[in-house]
């Protein structure tokens, strides 16, 4: 078996790099150590890089078709991460997860309609939803025991006969968690009692740390296999996001043909040439780099815990069970959410999220992104502890 470098620096500025070249222009310091995008400073395996250099040596780069090992590495791929057996006639390629989470919302809602969302989450469900002409209905999150669950009560009195659709994030982002059997189907059954159909955007299914297992929300029981759609992309788990592919797996024959027909009345149903080489690459070969990028990533949560735990305890970390992101609660230093997050741009040279993007349930949380070398994450604590004290 091959042994990969996660500690390899690779320089990432001048590239177009959303996450280095924007630092002047968004926040003032193009100095600062970025750990706010959420892509990786980690190289794209050699299986990957390799193949599309030997698509891209062909110098033609014309209309293009799917082909069938495209589908098939996808099956595979999800027998062999998560023993769960899916058909073909399931898969429905796309364009980006956010792009399609805005598709599903316009074909399976009408303007005017509630779509739930379970905040501090990804900032993207908010926008779509209201850029889309849809009601938000928020159903936070509730903090306990030291960590995140659904709040199955806020949820029954919030739903209506308007709301017809539910935003899962699975695992979620920011806050880490990996949802259990319980957790989710007792979240399906209220869903399907009252008709609502759920999305589970489950594009960090891939990059789960020991001890926990995800669950694809269908696999669940049959019944709720026929009320969800899985939105699933290569993109966090092997670092290719530039490249634009995703899709969805859709186990009901009627939603399945409801949203191809929205795809194609939106030529949206192409992809892109590179991409799709990319995913059948990443998908055939990438086994063991997903589980040797996994140790690395919990080795990198395992080091932050112990350095907030030793040198700066008034840093809350929320415990990440899946994803590169860590939660981290600053409140106690007693500065607003903004005062903080300048003191870290100017003062400590780190740029993170600032939680409230995600929902006034995150006012005074950071998101940090650690999918970065282990020398870049050490230098960005340490700084933040020159500037912060213990």
């Amino acid at each position: 078996m091959k042994k990969y470098d996660f500690d390899e620096i690779i320089p990432r500025k001048g590239t177009n790099c959303e996450k280095y070249d924007h630092l002047e222009s968004h926040f003032g310091n193009g100095n600062a150590i970025p750990l706010w995008v959420a892509d990786s400073d980690f190289r794209v395996p050699d299986f990957i890089a390799s193949a599309i250099r030997y698509r891209a040596d062909h110098e033609i780069y014309a209309y293009s078709f799917r082909p069938e090992g495209y589908y098939q590495t996808i099956i595979q791929w999800q027998i062999a991460r998560h023993q769960w057996i899916i058909e073909r006639e399931m898969i429905l390629p796309t364009q980006g997860v956010v792009s399609t989470l805005a598709s599903l919302i316009m074909a399976f809602t009408e303007a005017g309609e509630g779509v739930v969302i379970q905040p501090p989450v990804y900032t993207p469900f908010f926008s779509c939803v209201r850029e889309c002409g849809r009601m938000v209905v928020e159903n936070p999150l509730k903090f306990e025991d030291g960590g995140y669950t659904f709040d199955f009560e806020d949820l029954e009195r919030k739903i209506d006969s308007k709301t017809k659709l539910l935003i899962l994030c699975s695992p979620h982002n920011p806050v880490g968690r990996v949802w259990t059997k319980e957790e989710l189907e007792k979240l399906g059954y209220i869903c399907l009692k009252n008709n609502i159909l759920i999305i589970s955007d489950e594009i960090h299914s891939d990059l789960i740390f020991s001890g926990y297992s995800h669950l694809p929300f269908p696999k669940i029981s049959d019944q709720l296999a026929r009320i969800s759609v899985v939105c699933m992309a290569p993109s966090k788990t092997f670092n290719i996001a530039g490249l634009a592919t995703s899709y969805v797996i859709i186990p009901d024959k009627t939603l399945r043909h409801k949203f191809d027909r929205f795809l194609h009345t939106l030529h949206l149903s192409n992809g892109n040439l590179f991409g799709n080489v990319a995913l059948e690459a990443a998908y055939q070969y990438g086994m063991d780099w997903v589980n040797q990028q996994n140790e690395y990533l919990e080795g990198n949560r395992d080091f932050m815990l112990e350095f907030f735990s030793s040198k700066m305890p008034r840093i809350r970390m929320i415990l990440a069970e899946a994803t590169y992101l860590a939660w981290l609660d600053l409140r106690e230093y007693g500065l607003v959410e903004t005062e903080m997050n300048r003191l870290l741009i100017d003062k400590a040279g780190v740029v993170l999220n600032k939680g409230s993007i995600y929902g006034k349930e995150g006012e005074g949380y950071f998101r940090l992104n650690f999918a970065c070398p282990r020398q870049i994450l050490l230098q960005a604590l340490i700084q933040m502890e020159q500037v912060l004290g213990s």
